[in-house]
């Protein structure tokens, strides 16, 4: 989390994002725009952006190296989260986390069908903690990437949001590394 804070209260966080795709280029990469977009709108930082292919071991890599840098707080990947056998970033994903955040893909779900209806199944978003660090795993649509961002990303990554929201747990990600139970 940036140390610098607004005013008003808002807290920056570090954003890194991923596209997976054997396809695109920076050149071409709609949704990895708009994320980049849509999170410097609201505030936060883009500190790393990179275009991986399909490839399960490149996947992993990245989302381990960029959970292990302390200037990254949130790391969303776009890409190769449908059911298709080139679709394996849900199972790098999964590979990553300590902890996954199950009510995330619900959520999800639930906000694509407002959009999509019943084809919204056929989406594996998934959202998890590895290393202290949020990942998040969205589809490939630039529209999908819009609806995870402005109805579940963005109101998450605002500390003002009540009740509560992801960025006051940030700093007790990792407390059970510290050797300290939270509960004495």
């Amino acid at each position: 989390m940036n140390s610098d804070s607004r005013m008003d209260g808002f807290l920056p966080v570090n954003v890194a994002i991923l596209t997976v795709s054997d396809t695109r280029s920076f050149n071409d990469d709609k949704s990895g725009d708009l994320l980049e977009n849509r999170a410097v709108a609201a505030g936060h930082c883009v500190v790393a952006r990179h275009i991986v292919r399909d490839q399960l071991e490149r996947i992993v890599d990245t989302l381990t190296k960029w959970s292990a840098r302390l200037d990254i707080d949130v790391i969303i990947s776009t890409g190769g989260t449908g059911l298709t056998g080139r679709d394996i970033t849900v199972e790098a994903h999964k590979a990553v986390y300590d902890k996954e955040i199950s009510a995330f893909g619900t959520m999800f779900t639930i906000v694509s069908m407002e959009k999509i209806g019943t084809s919204a199944v056929q989406s594996r978003a998934c959202a998890g903690v590895a290393n202290g660090t949020y990942c998040f795993a969205l589809p490939g649509s630039p529209g999908a990437c819009a609806d995870a961002w402005d109805r579940i990303l963005q109101p998450q990554f605002d500390v003002a949001h009540k009740p509560c929201n992801f960025v006051e747990i940030m700093p007790r990600l990792n407390e059970h590394l510290s050797g300290k139970s939270p509960l004495v």
